[in-house]
């Protein structure tokens, strides 16, 4: 029965000192309240006191000389106390001291050391002899300062190798790809996570300048070869870009490389906080397939934007797309008077209204559930709100249907356009930006051609206002760019969806390119656009290096993790009907203008004469619900006479 007892308590005994349950306790124990720290000081300037008192009277020296010895270690410990309160070394959090807390330390036990050999002279002066021997005060303040640095450093060691014992969790080993501040400080925070992801172990230094040191005790590693090889042999299985001297070009040569051998690659923020740790490790995250077409910042001519919408009433029609409710987010932050959301798609809108209640904003936001193809219900915003700016992004965009589905193409893209068109000139708009698409430009299917229609209308009644010479008119200004990263029908959301099925990613054609552009950077273009355009024109974007799709899906693949037509098969289904290999954004026969800002050309267009293409596009509209799909597509070629179907039924129309 007793080695029965004895054995339970040593288990208990055992248990209680185990590193987990010691752990545990590390790891929930709160923060210290003050008096607790300043009780701690205070018990190692005792200590300290007591070391240099030994030492000298080891050697046979007195080190306090006055018979008033309790005067003076009263003042000894009053002084410290003063000063601990005066520098606040007892504000800080222990487990995250730093070397603000060290030199708070240095200086307290300095001003001590001042204060008191001053005392120590006056007193010489008055009464002929000292009252302490000086170097033995000097040692006395070393010996505080060490122990209450050191007594801090054990501490903050101590939570930091406890909370980093994971015996369950199998954290990455991870390089830093950099050895400036951004990527020092990165490693700090990332040390500080918790829980932990990343086990960093070692630092790259692309100049090859510092073999032989070490950063936060961790080896910096020269990259001699491809940084695939280095990874390989230290063990690392991912790295974290944070060298922010990198150009996107170097960026996108180490991704590469690194997904090539199927190794993780992570990107970081720039740290313009560098105590804010915490936020910092956060922001760590898989690089995404955006960071890879990341381009240079836009620079926006903000005062021009404001200009045309600060304190105007400002519509915008398709306003719950992908497109429409970014112009929304981003027309919000120049605090137009009101801001009219119109969409004909029920929940979408209700969920950016949603949105939009909680943005930081004095504008007023009113939320219009209408069909643009509806004139009257059209002509009842116009008459109610009498908006100054109109951004039109609402249309019918997926080539497919639109292919199958002709009159609905022409009824919305064309018909809708023209309806808020007629309307922007009834009601004096100001500037009437419409957002087209490269699909536009010697198009190939339904959908590009009833856009290209829609430009030039909007060009023929810009012409017609010039000739008749009115004031005050509306100006009607055309964007026109390529697919838009994320957006809604993009490739990429797709490609995700499919990822996370397990495949496979369908393409439509292995030789197949395209141009992107984020989502932010199209809309913040269509602002600067609108903004610089006098009537007329249509504004192409610079829409950076072409794009082969089944690169970006092979690219998707390996960010997920996986490897390609391995883990996850592509599969060559076959171009769609209407769609090209490669789209453009100019006819063959036009050219550009350039503008102030790099990003933005204007392209020169052959405009037609308002009354032939008004009577064409009216003619059109009317048949487009009685007409058969080649009767309405001939009528269509018709007026966009570069029109040429691809892989389409439609193909037949243009054989002569």
């Amino acid at each position: 029965m007793s080695n029965y007892t004895n054995s339970g308590e040593t288990s208990f005994i055992r248990n209680l000192f185990s590193r987990d349950n010691l752990k545990f306790n590390i790891h929930n124990l709160s923060y210290l309240p003050r008096w607790i720290i300043v009780m701690m000081d205070f018990a190692v300037l005792i200590i300290a006191f007591f070391f240099t008192y030994l030492l000298f009277r080891g050697t046979g020296l007195d080190y306090i000389v006055t018979p008033n010895s309790v005067l003076y270690i009263s003042s000894l410990f009053g002084i410290n106390i003063f000063f601990f309160w005066l520098f606040r070394t007892y504000s800080g959090i222990i487990r995250h001291s730093s070397y603000i807390d060290a030199v708070k330390l240095l200086f307290s036990q300095m001003a001590v050391l001042v204060i008191l050999l001053l005392l120590n002279f006056a007193f010489e002066l008055v009464y002929g002899h000292k009252a302490f021997l000086n170097t033995a005060l000097f040692i006395n303040m070393v010996l505080s300062f060490c122990g209450l640095f050191l007594y801090r450093v054990i501490v903050k060691q101590t939570f930091e190798h406890y909370l980093s014992e994971k015996s369950d969790i199998k954290l990455s080993r991870t390089i830093i790809y950099g050895t400036d501040a951004n990527a020092i400080s990165v490693a700090k925070a990332l040390k500080l996570e918790s829980p932990l992801r990343f086990k960093i172990v070692g630092f790259v230094d692309r100049n090859n300048q510092n073999s032989s040191k070490r950063m936060l005790d961790l080896p910096i590693l020269i990259l001699k070869k491809k940084l695939p090889t280095l990874m390989r042999s230290v063990g690392a299985e991912g790295v974290i870009i944070a060298d922010k001297s990198l150009s996107k070009e170097e960026r996108l040569i180490i991704v590469d490389q690194c997904l090539e051998f199927n190794y993780k690659v992570y990107i970081v923020p720039l740290i313009a906080d560098w105590e804010n740790q915490k936020e910092i490790s956060q922001k760590v995250k898989t690089i995404q397939i955006e960071d890879l077409l990341e381009r240079k910042p836009i620079v926006l001519d903000n005062k021009s934007i404001s200009k045309q919408l600060k304190d105007n009433t400002i519509l915008i029609t398709g306003a719950a797309g992908s497109i429409g409710s970014e112009i929304v987010r981003q027309v919000l932050i120049y605090n137009p008077k009101k801001v009219i959301i119109l969409d004909q798609a029920e929940t979408p809108l209700h969920h950016l209204n949603l949105e939009t209640e909680v943005l930081p904003t004095n504008s007023k936001i009113r939320t219009v559930v209408a069909d643009i193809r509806n004139k009257e219900a059209m002509e009842k915003v116009f008459k109610l709100y009498k908006p100054q700016v109109v951004f039109h992004a609402a249309a019918y965009k997926h080539v497919p249907l639109m292919e199958e589905n002709p009159s609905q193409a022409i009824l919305t893209n064309i018909g809708g356009t023209k309806n808020l068109a007629d309307l922007a000139c009834l009601y004096k708009v100001k500037k009437f930006v419409m957002i087209s698409t490269d699909k536009a430009v010697n198009p190939s299917n339904v959908m590009g051609a009833s856009k290209r229609i829609s430009e030039k209308y909007v060009q023929s009644l810009q012409l017609k206002i010039q000739n008749v010479g009115e004031k005050n008119a509306t100006k009607f200004i055309t964007t026109r760019f390529g697919n838009v990263l994320g957006s809604n029908g993009s490739v990429v959301p797709l490609f995700t969806k499919q990822i996370a099925e397990g495949g496979p990613i369908t393409i439509t054609h292995p030789d197949i390119i395209r141009y992107f552009m984020t989502i932010p950077e199209a809309c913040q273009l269509v602002l600067e656009a609108g903004a610089m355009g006098k009537g007329g024109e249509i504004y192409i974007f610079d829409m950076g290096k072409p794009v082969k799709i089944i690169d970006l899906a092979r690219k998707m693949i390996k960010l997920a993790g996986y490897v390609p037509d391995k883990d996850i098969k592509i599969q060559i289904v076959g171009l769609r009907p209407g769609e090209k290999l490669y789209e453009e954004l100019l006819n063959d026969t036009s050219k550009t203008i350039p503008t102030y800002h790099e990003k933005i050309m204007i392209a020169e267009e052959i405009q037609d004469e308002y009354e032939n293409l008004h009577n064409d596009i009216e003619e059109l509209i009317d048949n487009a619900n009685y007409l058969g799909n080649d009767e309405i597509v001939m009528k269509m070629k018709k007026i966009v006479p570069e029109f040429k179907s691809m892989n389409s039924t439609f193909e037949l129309l243009d054989v002569k």
